[in-house]
């Protein structure tokens, strides 16, 4: 009997793990979490007890529950602590639950600009995003990733100002004040691209003569879905893009994320399948080296080479085939940066890298 049993018993067990998988691909849950700990505050230094986000380099924010603090590059590192410097905002006591951020920024404000609160109308609805002026007529809509905010898209506001850009950081379906989607769920850049069509339109029709797209993580899958699908007249004035630890195809990045779960073998497949029979996705879409979008407007692509998330191996790929599919990239690889951390290893070299790819004759405008 149990011969017979154990079949049954693996099928249930992977279908279990492929609609796990699958629902946490696509439930909108923002959890909070904060599993680092303080352990000592001196001298203008944290301590804090040794993780792999604890002892990342450069630049990041320490969050906890009723404020966040700016911490430095890691100076010291051993078995029982990880000792960085606090260089804005005081730091919790010891003994406080943390967590390290990438994000160090919350609002423009923060960063001496000022932003007016905008709603884009979208198909299901206005989704609130920050319009920050300057006084050029290319504009840069900036799109955030999965289960993140559009706070992720501030790194970048200080260079893209300093240009004379106008930038728009949007919100779509799902986002906190966003409207949700009528099955509550992601659909991974498959329909979320709408709302950046109508962000596109919002900028064409308040004073925009061209535009950048600049997408992290799955803001990269929605604008690739955008280039691939929206009507001539939003896509002929996209006149580069920038791509920050993007998601270039979803099989390889479940197959990863698998990977690092310890998920049972052929589950990414099933995920895949229980995805596409909940929302409707045709993930070959979002093979970019397979299928590369319609339009592909000179792009420059940074990827950490220790992203946990999204494999680099995907823009390794999309690198070496970008010429013959007539795509003039340029690729740039951080052998130390975690997923949408290119920026905090380095925020100055970050900074020249966007200048100097959006101030090239063929994109200065």
């Amino acid at each position: 009997m149990l011969v017979f049993l154990a079949p049954l018993l693996a099928a249930f067990l992977l279908g279990g793990a492929g609609w796990y998988f699958s629902t946490m691909l696509l439930r909108p849950i923002r959890v909070i979490a904060y599993p680092e700990r303080v352990l000592a505050v001196d001298e203008g230094e944290v301590a804090l007890a040794p993780s792999h986000w604890a002892g990342q380099p450069g630049t990041w924010a320490l969050r906890w529950t009723t404020g966040k603090s700016l911490l430095g590059p890691v100076r010291t590192a051993n078995g029982t602590e990880v000792r960085r410097p606090v260089t804005g905002n005081p730091a919790p006591p010891p003994g406080t639950a943390v967590a390290v951020d990438a994000g160090p920024y919350d609002h423009p404000a923060e960063l001496g600009l000022d932003a007016e609160e905008v709603t884009v109308p979208t198909p299901l609805g206005g989704c609130p995003a920050w319009l920050v002026p300057a006084p050029g007529s290319t504009w840069v809509v900036a799109v955030h990733g999965r289960g993140v905010d559009r706070r992720e898209c501030l790194r970048a506001l200080p260079t893209l100002h300093r240009l004379g850009h106008p930038v728009l950081i949007i919100t779509y379906r799902n986002d906190d004040g966003a409207p949700v989607s009528p099955d509550g769920y992601y659909h991974l850049g498959d329909t979320e691209w709408r709302d950046l069509d109508a962000a596109a339109g919002y900028a064409l029709g308040h004073g925009a003569t061209d535009l950048v797209l600049y997408g992290w993580s799955m803001g990269a899958a929605i604008t690739s879905a955008f280039l691939d699908r929206a009507a001539p007249e939003r896509t002929a004035p996209v006149r580069s893009l920038v791509w920050d630890s993007p998601l270039l195809d979803w099989r390889a990045t479940l197959r990863h994320q698998a990977g690092l779960r310890r998920l049972p073998r052929g589950s990414t497949e099933l995920a895949a399948l229980i995805t596409r029979y909940r929302i409707g996705i045709d993930f070959d879409r979002f093979d970019l080296v397979s299928r590369p979008p319609r339009v592909r407007p000179p792009t420059l692509l940074m990827h950490g080479a220790a992203d946990g998330t999204v494999p680099v191996a995907s823009a390794r790929a999309l690198n070496a085939a970008a010429p013959g599919l007539g795509w003039p990239l340029r690729y740039v690889e951080v052998p130390d940066a975690e997923h949408t951390a290119v920026w905090n290893v380095d925020p100055e070299r970050y900074a020249a890298l966007l200048t100097e790819f959006l101030t090239e004759p063929a994109r200065s405008r």
